[in-house]
């Protein structure tokens, strides 16, 4: 590595996850499915559904999560990211909400849509604004209420998704064998059929019609996903350990996207690492979408399951189609 190169390094991290759990026995009693089914293909138990606000305010709470563990002064925060497909509305942006409610008066805020690469597309951003030297203290969230764009008579897509936020603060640091080192980012557009939300936009504004039809809800041909997926997420994790000479005796974790779980396996096997170094909570929150990522690191952190130094392979495919990975050592 060269020396007294600034990079970007994780300082803090803050999470939150709603109190109501959706567990597989509710989904037994509103649609065709069992708990079997869905824990066998899936590796979902539960979810958590954020009743009483939105996307924005679960933000805040990751947020405020993090100033109390880790002394951070809003009023120091530069920059604010959010990654989010489900933001509280159109404009402003979420950022913008955010920034007002945890009073970060001195930031500048946008947000992200990249589906479930909301948080590994957002880091690359946020990097890039750090190592310039644009950003001293950037804040970083990952935030989704899938529930409000989730068909509850879909049985192939209700069964999914959660609500989360998780947050991480990024700061420029000299010390060497630390924070973000690479990242390497995909998207393929002609994927847009596969996943969706068909309505809502300027190519078919809302109406009764669009309402009826059940067109502002998630639409996923899963079986066309899931093969892409499949290979998008453990290609992209391959390549970004042969480009930094990584075996699999290197790395501490992989922190994969929490879409489904024979995804996670088949990127863990083709990376060649034990089940020990790969990061799960899918079983607990279901797919979170942007918050997936972050809301992972922030719980092995919380629970005493990282160490600095530890080499960390994040990677995901989401909704665009859009994928990626990141290699960054922890720094905390």
């Amino acid at each position: 590595m060269e020396n007294n190169k600034i990079r970007a390094a994780i300082t803090a991290v803050g999470m939150f996850v709603p109190e109501k759990v959706l567990d597989n026995k509710y989904f037994e009693k509103i649609v065709d499915t069992t708990d079997e089914w869905i824990t066998t293909r899936t590796g979902i138990k539960e979810r958590r559904i954020f009743e009483h606000g939105a996307t924005s305010d679960m933000a805040v709470e990751a947020c405020k999560d993090m100033f109390a563990n880790f002394n951070v002064n809003p009023e120091e925060i530069d920059t604010i990211v959010v990654g989010t497909i489900t933001p509280d509305m159109f404009f402003p942006s979420t950022s913008c909400l955010l920034q007002y409610k945890i009073g970060a008066k001195n930031a500048w805020c946008f947000d992200v849509s990249a589906a479930c690469s909301g948080f590994i597309y957002s880091i690359q951003v946020a990097r890039s604004l750090v190592e310039s030297g644009k950003s001293k203290k950037l804040l970083l969230v990952g935030a989704d209420k899938m529930s409000a764009i989730a068909d509850y008579t879909d049985r192939n897509t209700c069964i999914l998704f959660g609500d989360a936020a998780a947050a991480v603060l990024l700061e420029p640091t000299s010390e060497e064998n630390t924070g973000i080192i690479d990242t390497i980012l995909y998207s393929d557009g002609s994927g847009h059929e596969a996943l969706n939300m068909k309505a809502g936009g300027s190519l078919r504004p809302s109406s009764i019609e669009t309402v009826q039809n059940k067109m502002h809800y998630v639409y996923q041909d899963g079986k066309a996903v899931f093969k892409v997926a499949v290979s998008g997420m453990a290609d992209v994790a391959v390549e970004i350990m042969q480009k930094n000479n990584l075996t699999s005796e290197d790395i501490a974790y992989l922190v994969p996207h929490q879409a489904n779980m024979r995804i996670i396996n088949a990127t863990a096997e083709r990376m060649k690492l034990a089940k020990e170094k790969v990061m799960i909570n899918i079983h607990k929150y279901g797919n979170t979408t942007a918050a997936t990522i972050p809301l992972c690191i922030s719980e092995y952190y919380k629970d005493k399951k990282l160490k600095k130094g530890d080499k960390l392979i994040l990677t995901s495919f989401g909704a665009g189609f859009t994928w990626g990975s990141v290699y960054l050592i922890w720094s905390l």
